[in-house]
């Protein structure tokens, strides 16, 4: 990266990586869950199910009326092992369109490239290796500097490369690439949208990063997800599972973006999932913590009361909420 500015700029240069097998990981494959392993609902669950029931009705109505499911997912499901139970309402045909943070491409990509991924930080931070893993920065910074040079979208070209298409010299050989939520949804026909930021992703420590190419298809996203929302003009879906502020920020100017060219979205329902309780009622006071919470604020109550929908909050842990909405949706699936 070159800068040629009056100030003082760090010498990526400098930076030391390691090899990415010696890292432990806290996610390994033993930890994924598979639809096969989501068993009957349990008798107890700690969040409204009546609510959960009537986003999964929605979601099914929607689909059998060819009307958008847009799924937008921070790292943490990834993390938790979920990615099976998503990429299989994907084939299903439940999603139309997935979208995630560049953590969330780091994390699939892992799992797809060695079958584990989530390092402990407190432990390598001291030493100044978190996220200095060789592998996980040279590969996608390079897949990156492939896709712009291509002027392709950030979530198309890493599922590529996951899929074994040679984009760069090498390549990354991915092991696993059954357990990628990108590369599933490419080879489903479905746009995954990548919306992320320069500096908050570990790809960016490495001397390898380029920022043009990580901002430039990164923003092809964005307007591969807006045309999607276009769609949304006799109803749809948008969920955003676990993401605080990424997912509920594009979503909103996306929103104001679509209607902006006539295609102002009607009669959605959201659904937001997070472990937090939600405040809707504090949204739009500032004097109370409720006011500062995008996911609440904007996916719950500001979008669709803009757009004559629905809103709901499901608080409790994605182990818990994902594996119930799936059971509700194959179910479904099954009964035709």
């Amino acid at each position: 990266m070159e800068y040629e500015g009056k100030f003082v700029f760090f010498d990526f240069d400098r930076l030391k990586t390691y090899p990415l097998a010696t890292r432990a990981n806290k996610v390994t494959q033993e930890d994924l869950v598979w639809p096969a392993d989501v068993s009957d609902e349990p008798e107890v669950l700690s969040f409204d199910r009546q609510e959960l029931r009537a986003v999964a009705r929605e979601i099914v109505k929607c689909r059998k009326q060819g009307l958008p499911v847009i799924v937008f997912t921070g790292a943490h499901l990834i993390k938790c092992g979920l990615s099976p139970v998503v990429a299989d309402l994907i084939t299903r045909g439940f999603v139309t369109l997935l979208a995630t943070t560049g953590a969330g491409v780091i994390h699939d990509f892992e799992l797809a490239l060695i079958g584990e991924t989530s390092e402990h930080v407190p432990r390598a931070l001291p030493e100044g290796k978190f996220g200095m893993a060789e592998e996980t920065g040279r590969y996608l910074n390079a897949i990156l500097v492939a896709g712009n040079r291509l002027k392709l979208g950030f979530g198309e070209v890493v599922a590529r490369a996951i899929l074994g298409e040679e984009l760069v010299a090498g390549g990354p050989g991915c092991r696993h690439p059954h357990l990628s939520l990108l590369a599933t949804a490419y080879e489903c026909a479905i746009p995954c949208t990548v919306h992320a930021s320069i500096g908050t992703d570990i790809t960016d420590q490495h001397p390898s990063f380029d920022g043009a190419a990580k901002g430039g298809c990164s923003g092809r996203d964005f307007g591969i997800f807006v045309a999607e929302v276009c769609n949304l003009t006799h109803g749809g879906v948008v969920l955003n599972i676990g993401s605080a502020v990424t997912g509920p920020e594009v979503l909103l100017k996306a929103m104001s973006m679509a209607a902006n060219v006539g295609h102002r979205p009607d009669g959605i329902v959201t659904a937001n999932f997070d472990l937090r309780p939600g405040d809707p009622e504090a949204v739009e006071d500032e004097s109370r913590p409720g006011y500062y919470y995008r996911d609440v604020k904007s996916v719950v109550t500001r979008i669709p009361s803009a757009f004559g929908g629905r809103g709901y909050h499901i608080a409790a842990p994605h182990q818990e909420t994902i594996p119930a909405l799936y059971r509700l949706l194959a179910t479904a699936d099954r009964k035709g």
